[in-house]
């Protein structure tokens, strides 16, 4: 298939399958006329790596998936080096989590004294409709 087809199937633009190609992630062959070629192959690697994207997997962070399914796994996580990817974001995104919850307790605590130092008529209060 040409790079339009495999974009569209990919949802995603040629500039990017350009832009992937450039950072070594996808290849392409060349027919007669010049035109880039890809395969159901390359179809699975880029819906490999925009799965990834989509979790918040930067670029790079997408390569040791994308050898695996090059090296003929049949899915990008059935190699050590995804799978050590996939532990780095995880403890990426517990670290993440933390922070907010701490942010989080911290506004719930402002709120609350800002509360009770505006006094009771600062405080919204629902009214019954009959």
């Amino acid at each position: 298939m040409r790079i339009g087809e495999l974009a569209e199937l990919a949802g995603t633009s040629t500039r990017t399958l350009r832009y992937y190609e450039s950072r070594g992630l996808l290849s392409s062959r060349r027919a007669p006329n010049g035109y880039r070629t890809y395969d159901e192959d390359d179809l699975r690697l880029l819906r490999q790596i925009r799965t990834l994207q989509d979790f918040g997997f930067d670029l790079e962070e997408t390569r040791p998936f994308v050898e695996c399914l090059r090296a003929g796994h049949p899915a990008g996580d059935a190699c050590p080096a995804s799978l050590a990817v996939y532990r780095r974001k995880l403890a990426e995104l517990d670290g993440l989590i933390g922070r907010l919850a701490d942010v989080r307790d911290q506004v719930a605590r402002q709120l609350a004294e800002a509360e009770r130092a505006a006094g009771p008529e600062a405080v919204p209060r629902c009214e019954s409709t009959p």
